[in-house]
């Protein structure tokens, strides 16, 4: 039982270190919501179909709602809180 705990945490780290999004003990709700904004941009951006599906509910050109996509992934969820100095 405690060999397979210490395989599974072991994983999970890995899993941690590789992908950005899953987060970790010190990540904030900001982090994880930017996390979780950019990476739901990033995959209409990847689908042709959802982007022509926002082009044409927005009455917009695909270039010009990508172009906005990309735009948003700089700050999808505005500046980032001020760090209470402890």
């Amino acid at each position: 039982m405690a060999a397979d705990r210490f395989n599974i945490n072991r994983q999970w780290e890995h899993l941690q270190a590789k992908y950005v999004g899953t987060g970790h003990a010190d990540t904030s709700k900001f982090e994880w919501a930017v996390n979780q904004h950019r990476d739901t941009l990033a995959s209409h951006i990847g689908h042709k179909d959802m982007l022509a599906y926002f082009a044409v509910a927005e009455n917009e050109s695909i270039g010009r709602v990508r172009y906005a996509m990309l735009e948003k992934m700089v700050q999808p969820c505005g500046p980032p809180p001020i760090k209470e100095e402890d």
